[in-house]
C-alpha cells in the first residue's frame, strides 16, 4: 500500500497568541516521538496554527506498523532437553511463556532461545488510541475545565479534524468526536466544510478563509504592513515579537492604516510607540529621516469591507490613549526629574529591604566604588544613579509602565542634564529582554553593574534565590547581563568585592549569611559564565577554566587562552606533564623549597628551569596574558618528564620527599592560575 498524509486538526476557543509557538514546537516533538515508538515510519512533520486551531500534518506515513523480530534466551539446553533430545518442563514453560511452539525454540551457543515474530498493526488502527493520546498528552502553562469534563486543556474543544489520506481515524475526546468538518472563518465563510483527503487541508482552510500556515501568514501581514506604509509615503516599523503576537491574533489578515493628530508628535516618540505598539498591537509608521509620522498600520482579521469603520474605530482606541499619554506628560513636567526623586521614599523596593529612594542612595555608592576600581569618572554616573528610579513615580510610567528608563531619559533631556546622564538613566534596565542591547555609555554600563548586583544581592538576601523554572525578580536575565556587559567592555572586576559593598549598604551583618549569600552568588554567576562561554568553547575547557569567576573577563580570557594553547603543536605533551605534576602535587604539604636538598641532576635542572620562569609566567599572568604565560610554562614541560623519569618522588627519605613535593606543588600552583589542565580532554 501507498504512504498517505496524516492529519489532525484541533479546533478550539481562541487561545492566547503568546502560547501559541510553544504549543506547536510540543505538538511536533510529541507526534515525531509517538510515531517513532510506534514503529511507524513518517516524513515530514508540519505543524500548523490559527486562534482557533492547532493543527498537524505528516507526510510519507507508512499504511502499518514495522514489522519486528526478537530474541529471548532462555535455560541452557541441558536443562532444556533431556537425554532423548526432548524437551523438559523448563523448556516448554519458557516455550509458553513466549507464545510459541517446544518444536520452535532455536538452540544456539549451549543455549534455547525465543524467536518472537511480531506483524505490524494498521497505522489507522493505532491511530485510534495515540491521536487521542497526543492531544491529552499537551501540556500548558495554565489550563481550563468545562461542563462537567474532568479533562483540561488551554481551551475548550469544539472540533476534531482526524484523517489518514481520505480516511477518517475515529475517536472521541472530552465528548468531541473526531471526523473531517472543520470551522471556516468566523465572519467571511458560509460555517463548517469538510476535508475529503488530509492533501486538501492548507487548500480547503483557504478556501473558507483561514490562512492556516503560519509562515504564508506572517509573509502576508509583513508585505501587506509594508505596503501600506509605502503608500502612506513612510516605512512601517516591525519588531519580531509584535508581528508574531498578531500572526496569531488573525485567521485572515488584512491590513489598514490610521491617523492621529500631529499634536501628539510633541511627545517623546516612545510616549506614543508604547500605547500604540504594546497596548493596541499597532505598528508605528516612520519617514525616511526616521522621525515618527501621525499614522499607525494595524491587522485586521477579516477581509476589505467596511475597512473606513474599522479604521475609525482604531483612531478612536488611539486617540484615549494618546490623551492619557498628553495629559500624565503634561502632569508630569510641572516639576523636574529630580523633584520628583523624593517621592520615592514612599515606594518599598522589596519586603524589609527599605524604599527606593534608599536604593537609589545605594547605587550611588555602589557607582562611586564601581568607578574607582575601573578607574574611571564616576560623575555622570553618579548623577544617573540618583536620577535612576525617579520617573517610577511620574505619572506617565505608573500608566504606561514599559516606559521606566525610557522616560527617565526623556524627563532628564527636557532638564538640561548631560546626556551620558540621560543616556544611562535609560541604559541601566539594559537588557530588558533576550537579545536586547548593552548599554553604551560608560556610566549606563557602570549603574548597569551597581543595579544588577544590588538586586542580586538583596534578593538572595531573602532566600528567594530562583530554583527551576521560577525566576520572579529575573535575576538569571540579570547575571547573564553582568556577564555579557563585563566581556564586552573588557572590564576586569571582582564581583565578590562589590557584593561585600552591597551587603554593607544592606546592613546585612550575620557573618555566616554573609559568607552565604557571597557563596550563592558566586554559583550563580559561575552557571551564566558557563551558560556564554558553551555557545562557542567546548565544555571541558570551561571546566578548566571555570572554578573561579569573581573576574568574569578574566575567566574568558582563560578559556580562549587555552584553547590556543591547544590548538599548537606539541600541546598534548605539555599537557600531559602538566597534568602529571598536578596529580603528585595534591600530596604536597606545602610549597617551601629548600634547594640545598636538591642533589639530583633532573630535579636541579627542572628547579632551575622554574625559578628562571615563574618570574616571567607571573607577570604575564598579571597582565593577564595567559597564552604568553602557557608559552612561557611549556618551557619547562621537558624538565618535568626527564624529573619523572629519574628521580623518585615518593622517597622514604621524608624531608626529600616532601621537599619534591613542594616543587611539584610550586609549578602546579603557577599552572593553576591560569586552568585545570587534569579536566583537559585530549
Amino acid at each position: 500500500m501507498d504512504k498517505k498524509i496524516l492529519l489532525l486538526e484541533i479546533g478550539t476557543e481562541e487561545i492566547p497568541a503568546h502560547a501559541m509557538p510553544a504549543i506547536l514546537n510540543q505538538l511536533k516533538e510529541l507526534v515525531q516521538k509517538n510515531l517513532t515508538e510506534a514503529r511507524i515510519d513518517f516524513g515530514e512533520v508540519q505543524t500548523l496554527g490559527t486562534p482557533r486551531r492547532l493543527a498537524l500534518l505528516v507526510s510519507d506515513v507508512a499504511p502499518n506498523q514495522a514489522d519486528v523480530e526478537e530474541e529471548k534466551r532462555g535455560a541452557s539446553a541441558k536443562i532444556a532437553f533431556d537425554a532423548d533430545g526432548k524437551p523438559t518442563k523448563a523448556a516448554i514453560g519458557f516455550a509458553k511463556k513466549n507464545k510459541i511452539r517446544p518444536e520452535d525454540l532455536i538452540v544456539r551457543d549451549g543455549y534455547i532461545y525465543a524467536v518472537i515474530r511480531e506483524q505490524g498493526k494498521s497505522s489507522a488502527e493505532i491511530f485510534k488510541t495515540l491521536l487521542p493520546k497526543i492531544i491529552c498528552d499537551l501540556n500548558f502553562p495554565n489550563n481550563m475545565r468545562w461542563g462537567n469534563l474532568d479533562f483540561k486543556f488551554i481551551r475548550p474543544l469544539r472540533w476534531i479534524v482526524a484523517l489518514f489520506g481520505e480516511e477518517i481515524i475515529p475517536f472521541e475526546v472530552a465528548n468531541v468526536q473526531s471526523g473531517r468538518t472543520s470551522r471556516g472563518h468566523r465572519f467571511l465563510s458560509m460555517g463548517n466544510f469538510d476535508i475529503k483527503s488530509a492533501g486538501d487541508y492548507v487548500k480547503a482552510c483557504a478556501e473558507n478563509f483561514v490562512i492556516v500556515d503560519q509562515m504564508q501568514r506572517r509573509e502576508m501581514i509583513a508585505a501587506q504592513i509594508n505596503e501600506v506604509a509605502k503608500s502612506k509615503g513612510g516605512v512601517a516599523e516591525i519588531t519580531d515579537d509584535l508581528l508574531e503576537e498578531v500572526l496569531y491574533l488573525v485567521e485572515y489578515p488584512t491590513a489598514l492604516a490610521g491617523e492621529f493628530e500631529t499634536k501628539y508628535l510633541q511627545l517623546p516618540a516612545e510616549a506614543v510607540i508604547t500605547p500604540m505598539r504594546d497596548h493596541q498591537r499597532y505598528f508605528p509608521v516612520k519617514n525616511s529621516d526616521g522621525e515618527l509620522m501621525p499614522l499607525f498600520i494595524t491587522i485586521r482579521n477579516g477581509g476589505k469591507d467596511y475597512l473606513d469603520i474599522v479604521q475609525h474605530g482604531n483612531e478612536r482606541v488611539l486617540k484615549a490613549r494618546l490623551e492619557d499619554a498628553q495629559f500624565f506628560f503634561n502632569e508630569d513636567r510641572k516639576k523636574s526629574l529630580a523633584a520628583h526623586r523624593d517621592k520615592l521614599k514612599t515606594v518599598v523596593f522589596q519586603e524589609g529591604l527599605g524604599s527606593v529612594y534608599e536604593k537609589t542612595e545605594r547605587l550611588v555608592k555602589l557607582v562611586e566604588k564601581i568607578a574607582e576600581v575601573l578607574g574611571v569618572d564616576a560623575t555622570n554616573a553618579i548623577r544617573a544613579a540618583q536620577l535612576s528610579k525617579a520617573d517610577l513615580v511620574t505619572g506617565m510610567v505608573t500608566e504606561f509602565t514599559e516606559l521606566q528608563g525610557v522616560m527617565g531619559r526623556e524627563y532628564a533631556k527636557l532638564d538640561g542634564e548631560v546626556d551620558e546622564v540621560c543616556a544611562a538613566i535609560d541604559e541601566h534596565y539594559m537588557p530588558r529582554f533576550a537579545g536586547d542591547a548593552q548599554p553604551k555609555t560608560t556610566a549606563g554600563k557602570i549603574l548597569s553593574l551597581a543595579d544588577k548586583i544590588d538586586n542580586i544581592v538583596a534578593t538572595f538576601s531573602r532566600n528567594l534565590i530562583p530554583t527551576g523554572s521560577q525566576d520572579p525578580f529575573a535575576l538569571r536575565r540579570q547575571a547573564l547581563g553582568i556577564v555579557n556587559l563585563l566581556t564586552g567592555a573588557r572590564w576586569s572586576l571582582s564581583i565578590s568585592e562589590i557584593v561585600e559593598l552591597a551587603m554593607d549598604l544592606l546592613k546585612i551583618t550575620d557573618e555566616v549569611g554573609r559568607e552565604k549569600i557571597q557563596q550563592e552568588v558566586a554559583d550563580f554567576m559561575r552557571l551564566r559564565v558557563k551558560n556564554v562561554l558553551s555557545n562557542s568553547t567546548r565544555y571541558d575547557i570551561i571546566d578548566a577554566v571555570i572554578d573561579n569567576v569573581d573576574d568574569v573577563f578574566e575567566v574568558t580570557l582563560k578559556a580562549a587562552a587555552v584553547e590556543q594553547f591547544i590548538a599548537m603543536p606539541d600541546s598534548t605533551k605539555n599537557i600531559q606533564s602538566f597534568v602529571r605534576v598536578s596529580n603528585l602535587a595534591k600530596k604536597a604539604e606545602s610549597n617551601e623549597m629548600d634547594a640545598e636538598l636538591y642533589t639530583l641532576d633532573a630535579e636541579k635542572v627542572l628547579y632551575k628551569a622554574f625559578e628562571a620562569i615563574k618570574v616571567v609566567a607571573g607577570e604575564l599572568i598579571d597582565k593577564k596574558d595567559y597564552l604568553g604565560a602557557l608559552d612561557a610554562l611549556k618551557k619547562i614541560s621537558t624538565p618535568i618528564d626527564s624529573f619523572f623519569d629519574s628521580v623518585m618522588v615518593m622517597d622514604e627519605d621524608l624531608t626529600l620527599r616532601k621537599n619534591r613535593l613542594a616543587l611539584l606543588k610550586s609549578i602546579d600552583e603557577l599552572i593553576a592560575k591560569i586552568a585545570d589542565f587534569g579536566k583537559i580532554v585530549m
